[in-house]
C-alpha cells in the first residue's frame, strides 16, 4: 500500500469510529455477548477510569484473536534505549552534538534508539525523555509496545511508514507522528534508512496547548491531525512483540501477527500532522517573542505553566519587528531546551546536528551572528523579513533538569568547539 493510498480521519482529540469490514463496530453495546463476526473484543483505557470526560481517552478494538501473551515475558538488553537515568548527569554544559550516524545494516527503529537525556521515573509515572533514532532496516515480523509513556517522533531524514493496531500512517520529514502508550506498532523504512527524535512523557498525554490571548484561531488545527483507518492483518505468521515496562524492555512471540483489529472506536488514537499546517505568530511592534507561541503539542507538568514536555516548531514566517535585537537574545529559560535541524538548506549547521541547554543556563547568539546583526544599517535591521519554508528547526522544552547519558557525554559526535562560538565579545565601552 503506497501513501497516496492511505486515508485518514482528522480531528485531534475526537472519538472516531473505522471498520474494515462494514458492521465490525457494534453500534450500540460496546461488549455484547454476541459480536459481529464473531470477532474479540478489547478495551485500551488511556487514563484513569474517573477523570474528567474531557480528558478521558480510550479505544475499543474487535479483532481476530485476544491478545494475553502465550509465553509470558522474558527480559532483554535494553542497549542505548534507556528508561532509567541514574547514569546520566544533570551537567550545566551547553552542548553540541553532530548528526546521528546511520548504524550497521539490519537495525530496525527499536534498535536504533538511542536515549539522549532524561528524569523522573516511568514505574511512577513521572518525567520524560529524549531520544534520537537512526534505523537501516524494517521491523519484519515484530511489533513495539511502550507502556511507558507517549512517544512524539519527529523524522528528519527518511520516511515512516508505521503499522500500528489501529491502521497505517505515512510519516515524512516535515511531519510529526504521536504514538500512544500501551499502542502496538511496527515501523518499516521507505526510503531504505531513517533518523530523527522522539520526546516521552511519562505522566499526562500530549495536548493542544491553550491559545489564551491568541483567541479562537492559529497555532496548531485540530482539523490537521490524522488518525489512521482500521486495516487489518490475518497473518499466522510468527511476530516477536517486545514491551518497554518500567524502563526495561521485554519479549516474547505470539503465533500471529498483533495487528489484527477489524474494527474500533475511540478517542485514544495514533495521530500524525503536518508542520507546514502550524499558524505562526510573531510580535509586529518590537522585542524577541517567547518561543511558547510557537508550541505544537504540550504535555503539562502542573497548573503554573511549567511542562512536562512541550514540542516546539520554527517554520517560515514573517518578522517585522522595529527597533528590536532580532536573533535569541542571550537569556536563561526555566526550562532545557533540545533543538535540531529538519531543513534548512543554506544554513551552515549541519541537518540532524543537535544543540542542547540545560535548565537556567546562559545561552544566546554566537559572536558571529552578534555582530553580524549590529553591522545592519537601521534600515536593514528593521526591514520585514520572510523566514523561508524551506527551512524548520524543531524544539523538545521541558521543566525537568534532565541527566544526559554518559554515551552521549563520551560521543565523538560532541562539538568540542561548540562553546568557542560564543568568546571574545568586547566589553561594554560605557559610553
Amino acid at each position: 500500500m503506497s501513501s497516496d493510498e492511505l486515508t485518514y480521519q482528522t480531528g485531534f482529540g475526537n472519538t472516531f469510529t473505522s471498520e474494515a469490514l462494514p458492521g465490525a463496530v457494534p453500534p450500540r453495546i460496546n461488549g455484547p455477548r454476541k459480536r459481529p463476526y464473531g470477532l474479540y473484543h478489547e478495551l485500551i483505557n488511556g487514563t484513569g477510569f474517573t477523570v474528567e470526560r474531557a480528558l478521558n481517552h480510550r479505544v475499543w478494538l474487535y479483532r481476530l484473536r485476544p491478545q494475553i501473551a502465550p509465553n509470558g515475558w522474558t527480559h532483554v538488553p535494553s542497549g542505548r534505549f534507556a528508561g532509567r537515568f541514574d547514569e546520566g548527569v544533570a551537567s550545566p554544559d551547553l552542548i553540541k552534538l553532530a548528526a546521528q550516524r546511520f548504524p550497521a545494516a539490519g537495525t530496525d527503529f527499536i534498535a536504533g534508539i538511542e536515549t539522549f537525556a532524561g528524569a523522573g521515573d516511568p514505574s511512577v509515572r513521572t518525567g520524560m525523555a529524549i531520544h534520537r533514532y537512526a534505523a537501516t532496516a524494517d521491523m519484519e515480523n515484530s511489533a513495539f509496545c511502550n507502556s511507558d509513556g507517549d512517544m512524539l517522533v519527529v523524522p528528519q531524514q527518511g520516511a515512516l511508514r508505521i503499522q500500528t493496531e489501529l491502521g497505517w500512517l505515512h510519516v515524512e520529514p516535515g511531519e510529526i507522528a504521536l504514538l500512544p502508550r500501551g499502542i502496538r506498532f511496527a515501523v518499516k523504512l521507505p526510503d531504505g534508512v531513517a533518523r530523527g527524535f522522539i520526546s516521552e512523557v511519562f505522566n499526562g498525554h500530549y495536548r493542544l496547548p491553550e491559545r489564551g490571548v491568541v483567541g479562537s484561531n492559529g497555532l496548531a488545527d485540530e482539523r490537521h491531525f490524522k488518525a489512521p483507518v482500521a486495516a487489518y492483518e490475518d497473518s499466522d505468521v510468527p511476530h516477536r512483540i517486545t514491551v518497554k515496562q518500567g524502563g526495561q524492555l521485554w519479549q516474547t512471540t505470539f503465533g500471529h501477527s498483533p495487528f489484527d483489529v477489524v474494527g474500533w472506536h475511540g478517542s485514544y488514537t495514533p495521530f500524525k500532522y503536518d508542520l507546514m499546517d502550524f499558524s505562526s505568530f510573531w510580535g509586529v511592534n518590537w522585542d524577541h517573542s517567547d518561543p511558547s507561541i510557537h508550541t505544537v503539542l504540550s504535555c503539562p507538568h502542573d497548573d503554573h505553566g511549567r511542562g512536562a514536555a512541550d514540542f516546539i516548531v520554527f517554520r517560515g514566517r514573517w518578522d517585522a519587528t522595529e527597533d528590536t535585537f532580532r536573533p535569541p537574545f542571550p537569556h536563561r529559560n526555566s526550562a532545557v531546551e533540545f533543538n535540531s535541524i529538519i531543513k534548512a538548506p543554506h544554513s551552515r549547521h549541519e541537518l540532524g546536528s543537535v544543540t542542547y541547554t540545560p535548565y537556567l543556563a546562559p545561552h544566546g547568539p554566537t559572536l558571529r551572528r552578534y555582530q553580524a546583526e549590529l553591522a545592519k544599517s537601521d534600515e536593514q535591521a528593521n526591514k520585514p523579513v520572510r523566514g523561508s519554508d524551506d527551512e524548520l528547526w524543531i524544539q523538545f522544552e521541558s521543566t525537568y533538569q534532565l541527566r544526559v547519558m554518559p554515551w552521549v557525554l563520551d560521543s565523538d559526535e560532541l562539538d568540542d568547539g561548540f562553546l568557542d562560538e560564543f568568546q571574545g565579545f568586547p566589553k561594554a565601552p560605557l559610553e
